[in-house]
């Protein structure tokens, strides 16, 4: 399907949407070059220091923190409902181990601002650079949020990625 260049607010609800049930791919790609794409469901997009950001939290303990180290960039693939398995998949698998792109099916696309290739499969891509990071101080975390979601203290860094792009399906029904 052909794929054409949208302002990055157009369908946030439903990027909102499909990434409270799962279905948001950040793609990075390792010091050799592959790419690896990770499940999130923890991110938001907003505007800070008048830029469009998507801000991804992602564990020191995944591969994808060692990727995004790495390339300073990302993607952001949203995925239909149709690829809930593959989304899984991704999310429960690591890229240290697996080449999730081949054992998927997956078809990688370039990027036209950033390093880190889209997945043709999905419906909308944001094309990031990291414009800022930094780790979660537990001091400053609600107390309630440590024992439910860092029992085993694997906290998050927080990637701000300028959207440099925006491209969804054309014939996409949202």
């Amino acid at each position: 399907m052909a794929k054409r260049e949208i302002a990055y607010t157009d369908h946030l609800d439903k990027v909102f949407e499909f990434m409270s049930t799962g279905g948001l791919l950040i793609v990075s790609k390792d010091k050799d070059g592959k790419a690896n794409p990770m499940t999130i469901g923890w991110g938001t997009v907003g505007v800070i220091w008048r830029r469009p950001v998507f801000l991804a939290l992602v564990r020191h303990s995944r591969y994808t923190f060692s990727c995004l180290e790495h390339t300073r960039d990302f993607t952001i693939n949203v995925a239909p409902p149709e690829m809930k398995a593959i989304v899984e998949y991704c999310g429960s698998v690591s890229g240290r181990n697996h080449d999730k792109v081949a054992e998927k099916g997956l078809t990688l696309l370039r990027a036209e601002k950033v390093s880190s290739p889209l997945i043709q499969e999905c419906v909308l891509h944001y094309e990031c650079k990291v414009i800022h990071k930094h780790d979660l101080v537990p001091e400053t975390l609600a107390r309630e949020i440590i024992p439910q979601y860092y029992p085993a203290d694997d906290f998050h860094r927080v990637y701000y990625g300028e959207i440099l792009r925006a491209v969804a399906e054309e014939r996409f029904r949202w």
